[in-house]
Protein backbone atom coordinates (compact mmCIF):
# COMPACT_ATOMS: atom_id res chain seq x y z
CA UNK A 1 0.00 0.00 0.00
CA UNK A 2 2.29 2.45 1.17
CA UNK A 3 2.11 5.78 2.25
CA UNK A 4 0.43 8.19 0.35
CA UNK A 5 2.13 11.56 -0.21
CA UNK A 6 3.18 11.05 -3.96
CA UNK A 7 0.91 14.05 -4.58
CA UNK A 8 3.58 16.45 -2.21
CA UNK A 9 6.98 14.71 -3.45
CA UNK A 10 8.81 16.20 -6.53
CA UNK A 11 10.57 13.49 -8.88
CA UNK A 12 13.06 14.18 -11.11
CA UNK A 13 14.19 12.41 -14.23
CA UNK A 14 16.60 10.12 -13.73
CA UNK A 15 18.93 9.31 -16.23
CA UNK A 16 20.30 5.59 -16.88
CA UNK A 17 24.32 7.05 -16.56
CA UNK A 18 23.72 8.57 -13.32
CA UNK A 19 23.37 5.49 -11.69
CA UNK A 20 26.58 4.15 -13.55
CA UNK A 21 28.63 2.82 -10.86
CA UNK A 22 25.83 2.96 -8.62
CA UNK A 23 25.21 0.31 -5.51
CA UNK A 24 21.06 0.30 -4.83
CA UNK A 25 19.79 -1.13 -1.66
CA UNK A 26 16.09 -2.55 -3.15
CA UNK A 27 13.09 -4.00 -1.49
CA UNK A 28 12.45 -7.63 -2.36
CA UNK A 29 9.69 -8.30 -1.37
CA UNK A 30 8.13 -5.29 -3.54
CA UNK A 31 9.94 -5.84 -6.46
CA UNK A 32 9.42 -9.98 -6.36
CA UNK A 33 5.30 -9.17 -6.33
CA UNK A 34 5.49 -6.83 -8.68
CA UNK A 35 7.10 -9.15 -10.88
CA UNK A 36 5.10 -11.97 -10.13
CA UNK A 37 1.89 -9.80 -10.69
CA UNK A 38 2.47 -8.40 -14.19
CA UNK A 39 4.40 -11.42 -15.52
CA UNK A 40 1.46 -13.82 -16.88
CA UNK A 41 0.03 -14.59 -19.89
CA UNK A 42 -3.21 -13.05 -21.38
CA UNK A 43 -6.00 -14.81 -18.85
CA UNK A 44 -3.79 -13.98 -16.26
CA UNK A 45 -1.99 -17.17 -15.67
CA UNK A 46 1.78 -16.98 -13.77
CA UNK A 47 4.18 -18.45 -16.11
CA UNK A 48 5.20 -22.27 -14.68
CA UNK A 49 7.49 -24.91 -15.63
CA UNK A 50 6.80 -28.19 -17.04
CA UNK A 51 6.01 -29.20 -13.16
CA UNK A 52 3.37 -26.39 -12.82
CA UNK A 53 5.82 -24.69 -10.40
CA UNK A 54 5.70 -21.06 -10.98
CA UNK A 55 8.29 -19.01 -12.82
CA UNK A 56 7.12 -15.54 -13.16
CA UNK A 57 9.62 -14.26 -9.60
CA UNK A 58 12.65 -16.24 -11.59
CA UNK A 59 11.60 -14.67 -15.40
CA UNK A 60 11.64 -11.23 -14.06
CA UNK A 61 14.71 -11.44 -11.66
CA UNK A 62 16.68 -13.08 -14.36
CA UNK A 63 15.07 -10.42 -17.05
CA UNK A 64 15.66 -7.25 -15.45
CA UNK A 65 18.29 -7.50 -12.91
CA UNK A 66 20.57 -7.99 -15.35
CA UNK A 67 19.54 -5.19 -17.53
CA UNK A 68 20.24 -2.79 -14.37
CA UNK A 69 23.83 -4.63 -14.15
CA UNK A 70 24.92 -4.37 -18.08
CA UNK A 71 24.01 -0.39 -16.88
CA UNK A 72 27.07 -0.76 -14.13
CA UNK A 73 24.43 -0.68 -11.45
CA UNK A 74 24.78 -3.11 -8.40
CA UNK A 75 21.65 -4.10 -6.82
CA UNK A 76 21.44 -5.53 -3.23
CA UNK A 77 18.61 -7.17 -2.24
CA UNK A 78 16.77 -6.83 0.89
CA UNK A 79 14.13 -9.51 2.62
CA UNK A 80 11.73 -8.71 5.12
CA UNK A 81 12.32 -10.17 8.38
CA UNK A 82 9.54 -9.99 11.04
CA UNK A 83 6.57 -7.73 10.42
CA UNK A 84 6.02 -5.40 13.33
CA UNK A 85 2.96 -6.15 15.22
CA UNK A 86 0.92 -2.71 13.76
CA UNK A 87 1.21 -4.21 9.87
CA UNK A 88 -1.74 -7.04 10.85
CA UNK A 89 -4.29 -4.54 10.04
CA UNK A 90 -2.68 -4.06 6.32
CA UNK A 91 -2.05 -8.17 5.95
CA UNK A 92 -5.96 -8.14 6.59
CA UNK A 93 -6.81 -5.63 4.55
CA UNK A 94 -4.96 -6.95 1.80
CA UNK A 95 -6.13 -10.71 2.12
CA UNK A 96 -9.92 -9.75 1.78
CA UNK A 97 -9.06 -7.79 -1.34
CA UNK A 98 -7.03 -10.77 -2.55
CA UNK A 99 -10.44 -13.19 -1.36
CA UNK A 100 -12.57 -10.58 -4.02
CA UNK A 101 -10.39 -10.88 -6.66
CA UNK A 102 -9.95 -14.93 -6.41
CA UNK A 103 -14.08 -14.68 -6.80
CA UNK A 104 -14.51 -12.63 -9.52
CA UNK A 105 -11.73 -14.44 -11.18
CA UNK A 106 -13.22 -17.21 -10.94
CA UNK A 107 -16.62 -15.93 -12.28
CA UNK A 108 -14.71 -14.27 -15.38
CA UNK A 109 -12.90 -18.00 -15.62
CA UNK A 110 -16.79 -19.63 -15.89
CA UNK A 111 -18.40 -17.06 -18.52
CA UNK A 112 -14.90 -17.44 -20.89
CA UNK A 113 -13.79 -13.67 -20.04
CA UNK A 114 -10.45 -14.00 -20.91
CA UNK A 115 -9.42 -10.60 -20.31
CA UNK A 116 -11.17 -9.71 -16.84
CA UNK A 117 -9.89 -12.92 -15.87
CA UNK A 118 -5.90 -12.12 -16.49
CA UNK A 119 -6.90 -8.29 -15.06
CA UNK A 120 -8.26 -10.02 -11.46
CA UNK A 121 -5.54 -13.03 -11.19
CA UNK A 122 -3.17 -10.04 -10.93
CA UNK A 123 -4.82 -9.25 -7.87
CA UNK A 124 -5.23 -11.99 -5.75
CA UNK A 125 -1.02 -12.93 -6.59
CA UNK A 126 1.22 -13.86 -3.21
CA UNK A 127 4.44 -14.51 -3.02
CA UNK A 128 4.92 -17.97 -0.80
CA UNK A 129 8.64 -18.66 1.29
CA UNK A 130 9.39 -21.42 -1.76
CA UNK A 131 9.61 -17.90 -3.86
CA UNK A 132 11.73 -16.00 -1.84
CA UNK A 133 14.35 -18.71 -1.26
CA UNK A 134 14.45 -19.23 -4.79
CA UNK A 135 14.72 -15.69 -5.45
CA UNK A 136 17.50 -15.77 -2.83
CA UNK A 137 19.32 -18.12 -4.79
CA UNK A 138 19.26 -17.31 -8.12
CA UNK A 139 20.37 -13.97 -7.30
CA UNK A 140 23.27 -14.63 -4.94
CA UNK A 141 24.33 -17.47 -8.32
CA UNK A 142 24.29 -14.18 -10.36
CA UNK A 143 27.06 -12.69 -8.23
CA UNK A 144 25.04 -10.38 -6.13
CA UNK A 145 24.75 -9.89 -2.48
CA UNK A 146 21.43 -10.15 -0.34
CA UNK A 147 20.24 -9.01 3.19
CA UNK A 148 18.40 -10.27 5.30
CA UNK A 149 16.18 -7.44 7.63
CA UNK A 150 15.46 -7.98 10.99
CA UNK A 151 12.27 -6.01 10.32
CA UNK A 152 10.94 -4.11 7.44
CA UNK A 153 12.93 -4.47 4.23
CA UNK A 154 12.63 -0.93 3.47
CA UNK A 155 13.69 0.05 6.55
CA UNK A 156 16.48 -1.55 6.28
CA UNK A 157 17.43 -0.14 2.97
CA UNK A 158 16.92 3.45 4.19
CA UNK A 159 19.46 2.74 6.97
CA UNK A 160 22.04 1.19 4.88
CA UNK A 161 21.67 4.20 2.67
CA UNK A 162 21.98 6.80 5.48
CA UNK A 163 25.15 4.42 6.73
CA UNK A 164 26.11 4.78 2.51
CA UNK A 165 26.99 1.27 2.51
CA UNK A 166 24.63 2.00 -0.65
CA UNK A 167 23.81 5.19 -2.61
CA UNK A 168 20.01 4.92 -2.25
CA UNK A 169 16.85 2.88 -1.76
CA UNK A 170 14.40 1.08 -4.31
CA UNK A 171 11.14 1.00 -4.42
CA UNK A 172 7.62 1.60 -5.39
CA UNK A 173 6.48 3.20 -1.96
CA UNK A 174 7.15 6.65 -0.58
CA UNK A 175 7.40 4.61 3.08
CA UNK A 176 11.11 4.36 2.70
CA UNK A 177 11.35 8.58 3.02
CA UNK A 178 9.66 8.02 7.00
CA UNK A 179 12.35 5.77 7.23
CA UNK A 180 14.82 8.33 6.97
CA UNK A 181 16.19 7.10 2.97
CA UNK A 182 18.17 9.73 1.60
CA UNK A 183 17.68 9.09 -1.81
CA UNK A 184 14.71 7.28 -3.21
CA UNK A 185 14.90 5.86 -6.90
CA UNK A 186 11.58 5.07 -8.30
CA UNK A 187 10.73 2.97 -11.19
CA UNK A 188 13.84 1.07 -11.58
CA UNK A 189 12.92 -2.38 -12.09
CA UNK A 190 9.80 -1.75 -14.16
CA UNK A 191 9.68 -2.75 -17.74
CA UNK A 192 10.83 0.21 -19.49
CA UNK A 193 8.46 0.01 -22.41
CA UNK A 194 4.78 0.02 -21.48
CA UNK A 195 1.82 -0.43 -24.00
CA UNK A 196 -0.96 1.98 -23.24
CA UNK A 197 -4.95 2.13 -25.14
CA UNK A 198 -4.30 2.92 -28.56
CA UNK A 199 -1.51 0.32 -29.45
CA UNK A 200 0.96 3.20 -28.64
CA UNK A 201 4.10 2.56 -26.18
CA UNK A 202 5.79 4.53 -23.60
CA UNK A 203 8.72 4.51 -22.34
CA UNK A 204 9.09 4.37 -18.55
CA UNK A 205 12.20 6.36 -16.67
CA UNK A 206 13.47 5.85 -13.26
CA UNK A 207 12.67 8.68 -10.99
CA UNK A 208 14.50 9.92 -8.06
CA UNK A 209 13.59 11.57 -4.50
CA UNK A 210 15.75 13.17 -2.38
CA UNK A 211 14.49 13.57 0.97
CA UNK A 212 16.39 16.61 1.60
CA UNK A 213 14.31 18.12 -0.95
CA UNK A 214 10.94 17.14 0.36
CA UNK A 215 11.61 18.64 3.69
CA UNK A 216 12.75 21.90 1.97
CA UNK A 217 9.51 22.01 -0.27
CA UNK A 218 7.48 20.65 3.12
CA UNK A 219 8.59 22.81 5.47
CA UNK A 220 9.42 19.98 7.56
CA UNK A 221 11.52 18.09 9.61
CA UNK A 222 11.73 14.24 9.44
CA UNK A 223 9.14 13.69 12.39
CA UNK A 224 7.13 15.55 11.29
CA UNK A 225 7.14 13.98 7.60
CA UNK A 226 6.57 11.05 9.81
CA UNK A 227 3.40 12.74 11.22
CA UNK A 228 2.10 13.56 7.90
CA UNK A 229 2.59 10.18 6.69
CA UNK A 230 0.42 9.33 9.80
CA UNK A 231 -1.83 11.36 8.95
CA UNK A 232 -2.79 10.60 5.65
CA UNK A 233 -1.97 6.87 6.20
CA UNK A 234 0.58 4.16 6.03
CA UNK A 235 1.25 0.37 5.98
CA UNK A 236 0.25 0.64 9.84
CA UNK A 237 -2.93 2.86 10.14
CA UNK A 238 -4.06 2.04 6.02
CA UNK A 239 -7.12 4.45 6.38
CA UNK A 240 -4.81 6.99 8.19
CA UNK A 241 -7.68 10.06 9.89
CA UNK A 242 -10.88 10.10 7.96
CA UNK A 243 -11.30 13.59 6.34
CA UNK A 244 -7.66 14.38 6.17
CA UNK A 245 -5.38 14.26 2.89
CA UNK A 246 -1.82 15.27 2.32
CA UNK A 247 -2.55 19.25 2.03
CA UNK A 248 -4.89 19.40 4.97
CA UNK A 249 -2.52 17.08 7.01
CA UNK A 250 0.54 19.49 6.12
CA UNK A 251 -1.56 22.53 6.79
CA UNK A 252 -2.02 20.75 10.57
CA UNK A 253 1.69 20.49 10.37
CA UNK A 254 2.25 24.29 9.65
CA UNK A 255 -0.08 25.12 12.48
CA UNK A 256 2.58 24.95 14.94
CA UNK A 257 0.40 22.78 17.26
CA UNK A 258 2.15 20.19 19.03
CA UNK A 259 1.59 16.49 17.66
CA UNK A 260 -0.60 15.69 20.49
CA UNK A 261 -2.56 18.50 20.62
CA UNK A 262 -3.12 17.99 16.04
CA UNK A 263 -4.33 14.22 17.41
CA UNK A 264 -6.56 14.54 20.26
CA UNK A 265 -8.29 17.36 17.99
CA UNK A 266 -9.56 14.62 15.40
CA UNK A 267 -11.49 11.38 15.34
CA UNK A 268 -8.48 8.92 16.05
CA UNK A 269 -9.00 5.27 15.75
CA UNK A 270 -5.27 4.15 16.04
CA UNK A 271 -2.51 4.65 18.88
CA UNK A 272 -0.72 7.36 16.54
CA UNK A 273 2.30 7.23 19.59
CA UNK A 274 3.14 3.39 18.66
CA UNK A 275 2.99 4.14 14.61
CA UNK A 276 5.57 7.09 15.15
CA UNK A 277 7.69 5.03 17.88
CA UNK A 278 7.98 2.36 14.72
CA UNK A 279 8.67 3.96 12.05
CA UNK A 280 11.65 5.86 14.36
CA UNK A 281 12.93 3.00 16.33
CA UNK A 282 12.13 -0.21 14.03
CA UNK A 283 15.19 -2.83 14.27
CA UNK A 284 17.69 -2.08 11.53
CA UNK A 285 21.27 -4.50 11.22
CA UNK A 286 24.91 -3.37 10.62
CA UNK A 287 25.68 -5.25 7.23
CA UNK A 288 29.24 -5.06 5.28
CA UNK A 289 28.43 -6.29 1.55
CA UNK A 290 30.39 -9.60 0.80
CA UNK A 291 32.10 -9.85 -2.82
CA UNK A 292 30.67 -12.57 -4.93
CA UNK A 293 31.00 -14.09 -8.34
CA UNK A 294 28.74 -15.12 -10.72
CA UNK A 295 28.00 -19.24 -10.70
CA UNK A 296 27.53 -19.97 -14.23
CA UNK A 297 26.53 -23.81 -13.93
CA UNK A 298 24.58 -22.81 -10.64
CA UNK A 299 22.15 -20.43 -12.95
CA UNK A 300 21.30 -22.81 -15.19
CA UNK A 301 20.95 -25.80 -12.61
CA UNK A 302 18.15 -23.72 -11.03
CA UNK A 303 16.81 -22.20 -14.25
CA UNK A 304 17.30 -24.56 -16.60
CA UNK A 305 17.88 -27.99 -15.01
CA UNK A 306 14.94 -27.01 -12.38
CA UNK A 307 12.25 -24.94 -13.98
CA UNK A 308 12.88 -25.48 -17.90
CA UNK A 309 14.02 -22.46 -19.46
CA UNK A 310 15.34 -22.35 -22.58
CA UNK A 311 19.50 -22.64 -22.13
CA UNK A 312 19.49 -20.65 -25.24
CA UNK A 313 18.17 -17.73 -23.65
CA UNK A 314 20.02 -18.34 -20.56
CA UNK A 315 23.36 -18.24 -22.16
CA UNK A 316 22.23 -15.17 -23.97
CA UNK A 317 21.09 -13.31 -20.66
CA UNK A 318 24.36 -14.70 -19.14
CA UNK A 319 26.22 -12.66 -21.88
CA UNK A 320 25.01 -9.45 -20.72
CA UNK A 321 25.81 -10.20 -17.43
CA UNK A 322 29.43 -10.93 -17.57
CA UNK A 323 30.16 -7.64 -20.16
CA UNK A 324 28.31 -5.34 -17.75
CA UNK A 325 29.92 -2.08 -16.62
CA UNK A 326 32.19 -2.32 -13.80
CA UNK A 327 31.60 -0.20 -10.86
CA UNK A 328 34.83 1.80 -10.71
CA UNK A 329 36.19 2.42 -7.29
CA UNK A 330 36.64 5.77 -5.01
CA UNK A 331 34.16 8.39 -4.82
CA UNK A 332 31.93 8.08 -7.81
CA UNK A 333 29.57 6.11 -6.68
CA UNK A 334 28.46 8.77 -3.78
CA UNK A 335 28.29 11.20 -6.67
Amino acid sequence: MGVKISALVDKRNLKWEELEGKTLAVDASNIIFQFLSSIRQADGTPLMDNEGNVTSHLVGLFSRVPNMMQKGITPVFVFDGEAPALKSKVHAIRRAAKEKARERYTEAVLDEDVETAGMYAKQFSSVNSTMFEESKELLEAMGLPIVQAPSEAEAQCAYMAQKKVVWGSVSQDYDSLLFGAPRLVLNLTLSQKRKISGGKTVYISPYLVELKDVLTKLELNQDQLIVLGILVGTDYDPKGVSGIGPKKALKLLHSGKKFEDIFSSLEVDFDWKEIFETFKNIPVDDVKLPSLKMNEERIKEILVERHNFSLERVEQTLAKIRGRKKPEAGLKKWF
